[in-house]
C-alpha cells in the first residue's frame, strides 16, 4: 500500500473508533472485514465467556483463523470430476464393497 494512494478511514469495533489507512479500491472489503470482526467480537462478548476487549479480540481472531483454515481445507479437498463423480471416493467405496462381498462369500467357497 503506497502512502500516496492510501486514505485514512475511521472504523468502529465494539464501540471504539480506530483510524486506519487503506487504498480506495480496498475500502469496501475492509468495511466488510470490520463488520465481520465486530459481529464476531459481539457474539463472544454476549456469550459472557470472556470479559475484557483484548481477550475478546484474541478469541475472535482464533475463531476467524479456524474458519479460514477449515475453508482452505474444504477448497483443497478432492473435487468431483467434470462428469460429477469424485473418482477417489468412488474407488474407496468400490474397494469397501469388494471387501464386504469377499467376506460374505468366503463361507460359501468352503461349501464348494
Amino acid at each position: 500500500m503506497s502512502a500516496s494512494t492510501a486514505k485514512a478511514l475511521d472504523i468502529a469495533i465494539m464501540g471504539r473508533t480506530y483510524k486506519v489507512s487503506c487504498q480506495e479500491e480496498e475500502r469496501e472489503s475492509l468495511l466488510e472485514a470490520v463488520a465481520y470482526l465486530d459481529r464476531k467480537m459481539g457474539e463472544i462478548k454476549s456469550g459472557g465467556r470472556v470479559g475484557n476487549a483484548e481477550r475478546i479480540a484474541v478469541m475472535a481472531a482464533l475463531n476467524i483463523a479456524h474458519e479460514l483454515l477449515e475453508e482452505r481445507a474444504r477448497a483443497n479437498a478432492p473435487q468431483p470430476g467434470a462428469n460429477g463423480f469424485d473418482m477417489t471416493e468412488l474407488k474407496r467405496r468400490m474397494a469397501s464393497m469388494q471387501a464386504a462381498l469377499e467376506q460374505a462369500l468366503a463361507p460359501q467357497e468352503k461349501l464348494l
